[in-house]
């Protein structure tokens, strides 16, 4: 069924697996090859059981297959520790598909899936899982299917939030903001109450962060129509996204450093910055960058364009595939059942991280197991599952990871025209996508 360009459908119409997958060829040629695994994690498999192999580079994966290969005896996972995706595990594992000996299951990003996807690597596991998906979040469930099969189980979500000092907000009498302009009036009240602080930082270093806030917006970047790629970047929404912040950047109400480090540490800590557009994964971030400022954040929906039809960006998420040529496929699966539905797993990222599980279900024991105390006002995981309620369709397209490095290449060099960076980042995904074989409509720009 075609995709209208204003439809939001819950699921992306089917792409001809010859057109999804030409050009792939090409990508795997730009990947720089890994050469060997960052380390294993395995004991001894049980007499008779099948061991499944897993490339990871999830932060505590290791106490995830040490639960699960504890608690049956049919299965077994051997699991090796890899670089992050775009630190060469991406690179490493279509290496592997190429050369015929990949893992049975591979670590995949819902913006690094289609990628994946077109070295042909991934088994269709649509019919084999179709019993899971009311469980999930619609966003998480369409991450994996981005041309209407499912090549992967979902683990989390990141839906974007924001995060704020309420100590701060309220001793000045500011407004915490529901709408971006609202967050405007607000910004112009924390300089004029601080002139040496701003509401947050607009990080101009993170592609992917820009994504979420466009995904935000409402306008997705790519659609699957009529077995063809639509990109659509320099879409209505983007283009108001990036307006929106180029005022917001020219008038100084925000800073543009990065979200990491210690200049943006320091100003949270110190009251230079009292605000961080994040995401799920932030919870956690908090607590171990700036521990000594328990009792002064809360947390807060990212504010919208639209009052009447709020949506929500995301940043981030993690997804597992089984390799097509899997020998192992069922056990492989039956692992990855456990470690997506199963209740034990966010007890265990309880005890080091603050999972926001994709399978619904667990969000309960991940909240009943979360410590709080950090935070201020309403509780983190009531705001996520607002956030989360509001993700609108969206589907990644086959270069994501590349876009994420012209985002920031093209910003840089625009600097003071983020709409005429926008527009530059239109043309260099669709030239981008031609020249590997794809083939692609450009959607209406703004």
């Amino acid at each position: 069924m075609p995709l209208h360009p204003t439809h939001q459908a819950p699921v992306a119409p089917r792409l001809d697996r010859r057109s999804f997958l030409r050009g792939g060829a090409m990508i795997g040629g730009a990947l720089i090859a890994g050469n060997a695994l960052s380390g294993c994690a395995s004991t001894s498999a049980p007499g008779g059981a099948r061991t499944v192999t897993l490339w990871s580079w999830l932060t505590g994966m290791n106490k995830y297959v040490a639960a699960f290969n504890a608690s049956q005896t049919e299965v077994h996972v051997e699991l090796s520790v890899i670089a992050s995706g775009l630190s060469g595990g991406y690179a490493q594992q279509t290496n592997a598909i190429r050369a015929h000996n990949a893992p049975d299951i591979l670590h995949v990003e819902y913006q690094g899936l289609p990628q994946i996807l077109t070295s042909g690597g991934l088994r269709d596991i649509t019919a084999e899982v179709a019993d899971l998906e009311s469980g999930y979040s619609p966003a998480a469930w369409r991450g994996v299917r981005p041309d209407g099969r499912t090549w992967a189980i979902p683990m989390d979500l990141a839906p974007q939030a924001f995060y704020y000092r309420k100590d701060l907000f309220d001793k000045h009498g500011i407004e915490v903001p529901t709408t971006w302009d609202q967050f405007g009036v607000a910004a112009r009240a924390v300089r004029t109450a601080a002139p040496d602080a701003r509401i947050a930082s607009f990080p101009l270093n993170d592609g992917s962060f820009f994504a979420g806030m466009c995904w935000g917006a409402g306008d997705p970047w790519w659609r699957v129509a009529d077995s063809r790629w639509q990109v659509n970047i320099a879409s209505d929404g983007s283009m108001r996204t990036a307006r929106f912040w180029q005022q917001m950047i020219s008038d100084d109400l925000v800073r543009t450093i990065a979200t990491s480090g210690q200049e943006w540490s320091a100003a949270m800590h110190e009251g230079r910055l009292w605000g961080l557009l994040g995401a799920a994964w932030s919870v956690g971030t908090f607590k171990k960058t700036v521990p000594d400022d328990k009792g002064r954040w809360a947390v807060a929906p990212m504010p919208v364009f639209d009052r009447a039809t709020p949506t929500n960006g995301v940043q981030g998420g993690t997804a597992f595939g089984i390799s097509r040529e899997s020998r192992n496929h069922q056990a492989a699966l039956t692992f990855l059942r456990w470690l997506s539905t199963n209740p034990k797993v966010p007890a265990i990222g309880a005890t080091f991280t603050s999972p926001f599980s994709a399978y619904i279900p667990n969000r309960t024991i991940a909240r009943a197991a979360y410590k709080g105390g950090f935070f201020i006002g309403d509780p983190v995981y009531d705001v996520l599952d607002t956030a989360a309620e509001r993700v609108p369709d969206w589907t990644w397209g086959p270069n994501a990871l590349a876009v994420f490095s012209t985002v920031v290449d093209k910003i840089g060099a625009t600097a003071g025209d983020l709409p005429g960076a926008v527009q530059q980042i239109q043309s260099a995904t669709v030239a981008d996508m031609r020249k590997r074989g794809l083939a692609v409509v450009e959607g209406t720009r703004s």
